[in-house]
């Protein structure tokens, strides 16, 4: 059997419409990064859940699995500038590794319940700890149950498109230079060839 790769891409795609900016604390340091993998992950509306799948290669990966806790917040689209405010959140937390420095430092942050940063030019947050993890080779699906949540800002949501067709073009070179290493330990976790 074939897969088409380009309807998976689309069909998949289609699925993770909005970035999110994940933060977590682990031994009292800080990192985050922008994921397009979060989700809703119980129907019991006074015990909400919330997922986030993070790739090993990622520092805020190891930091998540060591101290159960992460916070993820939704970017604003408007007005203009929240807008202003969420480019610079993905910009700042997707565009370079916890590994060479403070990500977080250079936002206004509050400490949530766990300890985690709590992004204050965010849309909106749940703050989350996690109860159960799932294994999936080149990354880990986190669940965890949400034990804060606030609306920051009344704008709409951004979503990725909208976001990608704002940035700097030398800032998308520079997210791709830097996607190609993860890429490649995402295939070697998987068994797959670089």
């Amino acid at each position: 059997m074939t897969v088409d790769l380009k309807a998976a891409e689309y069909t998949l795609s289609g699925l993770r419409p909005f970035p999110v900016a994940v933060t977590t604390i682990d031994e009292g340091e800080v990192n985050g990064l922008i994921s397009l993998s979060a989700g809703a992950a119980s129907i019991v509306p006074e015990a909400p859940r919330v997922t986030i799948s993070l790739t090993k290669y990622n520092k805020t990966h190891d930091m998540v699995l060591r101290s159960g806790v992460f916070v993820t917040h939704l970017l604003a689209a408007d007005p203009e500038p929240a807008l202003q405010d969420s480019l610079a959140i993905l910009m700042g937390l997707g565009g370079s590794s916890g590994r060479d420095g403070d990500k977080i430092g250079r936002f206004r942050t509050k400490q949530g319940v766990t300890g985690a940063p709590i992004l204050l030019d965010a849309l909106s947050y749940v703050e989350a700890r996690v109860v159960h993890t799932l294994d999936m080779d080149e990354s880990t699906l986190f669940v965890g149950d949400v034990v804060g949540a606030e609306r920051l800002g009344s704008g709409g949501r951004l979503r990725v498109g909208e976001a990608w067709k704002s940035l700097p073009p030398e800032w998308i070179e520079q997210y791709e230079t830097n996607h190609v290493p993860q890429l490649a330990s995402a295939r070697r976790y998987r068994g797959l060839a670089d």
